[in-house]
């Protein structure tokens, strides 16, 4: 299987350029891997080993996320990420003592 060298991504945006200057590249290697019979499925998070979690969430909040997260230009399962992750460090936070 052909690996690809994916950095660290410090943003959505920065991953977004990285994979839109690469394409070409990313081409190559999909060609190689789809004429060797080694084309994988999943994403890169899932083949570097992050949890998948499933939780079931009131169609009302759901909707609200998809409004809200289309006005930041976000996927709503992104922005629900972001947010869990927001809660949960200012959770953490409080939790500290001063």
């Amino acid at each position: 299987m052909i690996e690809l060298d994916t950095p660290v991504f410090q943003s959505e945006a920065v991953e977004a350029d990285w994979w839109f200057e690469n394409s070409d590249q990313l081409q190559v290697h999909f060609e190689k891997a789809l004429a060797n019979g080694t084309l994988a499925h999943g994403t890169t998070a899932r083949r570097a080993g992050i949890p998948t979690t499933t939780i079931h969430l009131d169609p009302q909040d759901i909707s609200l996320a998809r409004v809200q997260a289309e006005k930041r230009g976000l996927k709503y399962q992104t922005y629900l990420k972001m947010l869990v992750h927001e809660a949960l460090v200012k959770a953490d936070q409080s939790d500290t003592p001063a």
